[in-house]
């Protein structure tokens, strides 16, 4: 009765470490899954952030240009407001 109850005992034990063995790996590949996950994730938002940064730089030259562009107009506006003064009273 002794050898039976130890019998059942292990085999408890066997069984009970076999689950949980079972358990343990598919947490481990869940875990494995999960950060190759973040990591595509990561991924894709740093290039995100690399394309964010190159359109604020284009928007930036761009804003830059047309500032440019917008103090020439004036400049020539102002040319002929004179010149158009200057035949007047003449």
């Amino acid at each position: 009765m002794k050898k039976l109850a130890t019998v059942l005992g292990v085999l408890s034990l066997a069984g009970l470490l076999a689950s949980c063995s079972s358990g343990i790996d598919e947490a481990t590949k869940k875990a494995e899954a999960d950060a190759s996950t973040a990591q595509a994730a990561s991924t894709a938002a740093q290039s995100s952030a690399q394309q964010a940064q190159a359109a604020a730089q284009k928007a930036d030259a761009d804003a830059t240009s047309a500032e440019d562009s917008a103090r020439r107009a004036k400049d020539a506006a102002d040319r002929v407001e004179a010149a158009f003064r200057t035949s007047v009273t003449k």
